[in-house]
């Protein structure tokens, strides 16, 4: 963390993301004073300086002083955000967490060449986050370092070896809290179904949940293991578990999952195209 520690750390947008990531930060040691935050929303701001953040609505303001800028706007205000500040990235280092938003695409808008790409997940919010990162060969070893450090705070940290690898780091992880969700709220139609009261669903369905993942983390088996372990032969998970199997879950797991993939590539083309007519 010393790295993050000594560096000037500005957040262009100030959403759910960069507050998770700044808590993060803060928790962790880096001073408030060291964080700047750019927003045209003054409730955002307000919610910041009441962390004794320093919020402003002016971007070429925030980023005079920084070491590090994080993007962490709308993918279809990118080019509005940083035409204006074209040229003026040469000792930064820009950290992007806009979905769909090629290191090219950066680069052409801001004419930067030490860009980091990002692809977090919500879970960021409460410091369980997983981040795909990924960045071109020329960004030096100590800007990695300086990116994984101010990630970290919030969660994992995994840097991926191609740029097409945050589609699927998007399908995975990214996307993949949503995937839980909608299990959680199937089991927990379930339990309700079989006359459980919904709260006692929930609270089972959740406890689960959590106790299914610290297993998965913590043992030296293998999911595909761990679920062996607890199916009985013919009994009820093997039950269960045979429905499964007769749905072809898995297999639409991995279709759905292909579908997220896909659809990444293709924001990341429409984003690219609509910055080059803006």
């Amino acid at each position: 963390m010393s790295a993050t520690l000594n560096s000037n750390i500005t957040f262009i947008g100030g959403g759910n993301m960069a507050q998770a990531l700044i808590g993060g930060l803060v928790a962790r040691g880096l001073p408030s004073t060291r964080i700047t935050v750019s927003d045209p929303v003054e409730a955002i701001r307000q919610v910041l300086q009441e962390k004794e953040i320093h919020a402003i609505d002016d971007n070429l303001q925030a980023i005079k002083n920084a070491d590090v800028v994080v993007l962490a706007v709308k993918p279809q205000v990118l080019a509005q955000v940083l035409k204006p500040l074209q040229g003026l990235f040469e000792d930064k280092l820009i950290v992007s967490v806009i979905a769909g938003a090629e290191i090219a695409t950066i680069a052409a808008l801001t004419g930067a060449e030490r860009i980091v790409r990002v692809m977090p997940n919500t879970p960021a919010l409460v410091q369980t986050g997983a981040h795909g990162l990924y960045a071109h060969e020329t960004v030096s070893a100590k800007d990695r370092e300086l990116a994984s450090q101010i990630l970290a705070a919030t969660g994992l940290t995994i840097w991926v070896q191609s740029e097409a690898q945050i589609d699927a780091v998007t399908a995975v992880s990214g996307s993949g809290p949503a995937y839980f969700f909608y299990l959680m709220e199937s089991m927990i139609r379930a339990g309700k179904n079989m006359g459980l009261d919904e709260k006692v669903a929930t609270a089972l369905t959740l406890q689960t949940a959590l106790g299914a993942a610290q297993m998965a983390i913590t043992s030296s088996s293998t999911p595909s293991e761990l679920r062996k372990n607890v199916t009985s032969p013919n009994g009820t998970t093997q039950a269960a578990l045979e429905v499964f199997d007769r749905a072809q879950i898995s297999q639409n797991i991995q279709a759905a999952l292909a579908a997220a993939q896909k659809r990444s590539q293709e924001l990341a083309r429409e984003l690219s195209d609509s910055t080059k007519t803006t």
